[in-house]
């Protein structure tokens, strides 16, 4: 026979283990103004290049519907759940770099619960894809559906 105080105590650990720690897109954007968290690199590509691909790079990841913010300089979406992760809420700002000629690209990612050991993006992963696509973007040539080896 189950112990139902027991059961029920139970219940309630793994339901603040699962879900005490969980992220929201407020959070990424929590995290950016407060200058915490976040990955930034200047590029050579003017903002409306880097807008586009950023977004290319987004879909590249797989993410789901992307919630542009043009006129604050951001955009924000996050990946479903998928094995051995409940997902991920990502932040990208493209801003005004240090010179004219160069662009600033901040991408913030947090998983949607803390204690998932895999995530679906990385800031990193994030840049390495957007140099990928810039170098096609700078050849003059359109950026693919598919991320390129």
């Amino acid at each position: 026979m189950i112990n139902r105080k027991a059961f029920s105590i139970f219940g309630v650990i793994v339901g603040a283990l699962l879900f005490g720690g969980c992220q929201s897109i407020n959070d990424v954007l929590v995290a950016k103004q407060s200058g915490t968290d976040g990955t930034t690199i200047e590029y050579e590509v003017a903002r409306d290049g880097a807008w586009n691909i950023a977004k290319t790079v987004l879909r590249w990841r797989g993410v789901d519907a992307i919630e542009e913010h043009e006129d604050q300089n951001y955009m924000v979406t996050s990946t479903g759940v998928s094995v051995g992760t409940a997902g991920t809420v990502i932040g990208v700002w493209i801003e005004n770099g240090s010179n004219p000629n160069l662009t600033k690209v901040t991408v913030i990612t947090k998983r949607r619960i803390a204690t998932n050991l895999i995530t679906s993006m990385t800031e990193g992963g994030f840049h390495t894809s957007y140099k990928k696509a810039l170098a096609v973007f700078k050849n003059g040539k359109a950026l693919p559906l598919i991320e390129p080896n």
